[in-house]
């Protein structure tokens, strides 16, 4: 099995990213699985060009696992849903900023993870990381790569499995953040490669039936 991870670069005012940098000390195979490493830029459209190509470059890639930054979140949080929408808050870093623009004219309103959402959770809380399911991407690159990534498997690349995850800021992050969550990037990397290793567990089967909604 081959799955490609990607990792943002950093974007704002931010010198690091924590999606890159947890991307780049993961392991080179996980659970047997052969670990492709990607940075990606934080920039609509680009981003999911980088991984098109890449999809062309690597044969026989089985999933596609975006790692992205939420500033804030306490916990690892792999995404159920992506919604076919670019709604920039703030520009990408290079200056794009959408409002209220369909990512794909033809797509559907919105997909759900290819991944099993709730399976990765239950394993990074047994490897001791905090974890949650999300059901919003929001509505900046992170969800447009997801919601892309999501089209390409259901439209050139039927082969793959795609899905999004996002992770807390790195506690250097948050110096000047009072009162703002933060991770270890050690921690970081052990949650994804423990989710990993969970979708090539669940490869094939269906996700566990566990609850992992929320009441807002």
């Amino acid at each position: 099995m081959k799955i490609l991870v990607t990792g943002f670069d950093p974007f704002g005012n931010d010198k690091m990213n924590p999606a890159i940098e947890a991307v780049k000390r993961l392991s080179d195979t996980i659970n047997g699985a052969e670990i492709i490493k990607l940075e990606i830029p934080t920039v609509f459209g680009k981003s999911a060009e980088v991984v098109k190509e890449a999809l062309l470059k690597e044969e026989n890639v089985d999933y596609i696992l975006n790692i992205g930054q939420a500033g804030g979140r306490f916990d690892l949080t792999p995404e159920r849903v992506a919604i076919n929408l670019d709604d920039a808050r703030i520009p990408d870093n290079e200056k794009n900023q959408p409002i209220d623009v369909p990512i794909q004219k033809e797509g559907a309103p919105a997909y759900f993870s290819q991944h099993p959402v709730k399976a990765m959770v239950t394993a990074m809380k047994e490897s001791g990381v905090p974890a949650s399911v999300s059901n919003t991407a929001g509505t900046f690159v992170c969800n447009h790569i997801m919601y892309q990534c999501l089209y390409l498997a259901h439209t050139e690349f039927p082969n793959v499995k795609a899905g999004f995850m996002h992770v807390p800021f790195l506690p250097e992050q948050v110096l000047e953040r009072p009162n703002t969550a933060s991770m270890s990037l050690d921690n970081i990397v052990k949650g994804i490669e423990a989710a990993i290793a969970a979708i090539v567990e669940f490869d094939g089967q269906e996700d566990l039936k566990v609850i992992g909604g929320q009441t807002h």
